[in-house]
């Protein structure tokens, strides 16, 4: 059966790859843009999502100035109407930067709620979900929308509805979950598009060098040097 899920998983992406590339374009010129003014780029998860936006952060082979907007609670608390903008307070963000907010459904309030915050502050926001599930599904925030319905650009990853992708014999419910696979491609490759944007415009992309290869720490540091001033941790005063 594992067969069955890389074939999934293959298939998909190769329908990311046929399907999300304005889309990938698009939200690399947003990033490359921002990095060229030395401004930062965060990332936003809740619960599982919140793998995804570490995925990005710190990243051997991705992009410096990449920020990971925690949640303290991974989630708990994600359907609580207000505790997203709570949440968003606690971060020094401003406008001119971008923030990718990763959610598969799009539907719970504090992902919602952090994109909405964002927009109102002005940033511009990347929303990486699953429009297959998304519209199959009601909001939980009182506004009535989904996340791909406030954000600047839609990371489509095509996620099928409940994530699993596998049937069984025998077992009601499928199994083999794709949004972790689907979603970490499709913003690598936003990634790699902006670097060849950057480099396009003459600029040189901040690129990180595995912390396990030979001279890194040199070339990382002399990198991060630059963004040092950006450098805040959250304050979580609730």
């Amino acid at each position: 059966m594992f067969r069955a899920y890389l074939d999934a998983a293959v298939e998909h992406l190769m329908t990311i790859k046929n399907t999300q590339a304005d889309a990938i374009r698009v939200a690399a010129m947003l990033i490359g843009d921002a990095l060229a003014e030395d401004k930062p780029v965060y990332t936003f998860g809740s619960g599982h999502s919140q793998l995804l936006a570490r995925e990005l952060t710190q990243r051997a082979g991705g992009l410096a100035p990449v920020f990971h907007l925690p949640d303290p609670t991974w989630g708990m608390v994600e359907r609580l109407e207000g505790y997203g903008e709570t949440l968003l307070q606690q971060f020094p963000i401003k406008a001119g930067e971008v923030i990718i907010v990763i959610s598969n459904s799009g539907r719970n309030p504090e992902s919602i709620e952090v994109a909405m915050g964002a927009k109102e502050r002005g940033l511009k926001v990347i929303a990486v979900t699953s429009l297959t599930h998304s519209v199959n599904v009601l909001s939980r925030h009182s506004s009535g929308k989904k996340l791909y319905e406030i954000s600047d650009v839609v990371l489509d990853t095509g996620t099928p509805l409940g994530d699993a992708s596998v049937s069984f014999e025998g077992l009601p419910q499928k199994a083999g979950p794709l949004s972790t696979v689907l979603s970490a491609a499709i913003m690598n490759a936003v990634m790699v598009e902006a670097i060849h944007y950057m480099l396009g415009k003459g600029l040189t992309p901040p690129v990180l060098i595995s912390a396990n290869v030979d001279g890194s720490d040199e070339h990382n540091a002399k990198t991060m040097e630059r963004y040092s001033a950006m450098a805040w941790a959250p304050r979580y005063f609730f």
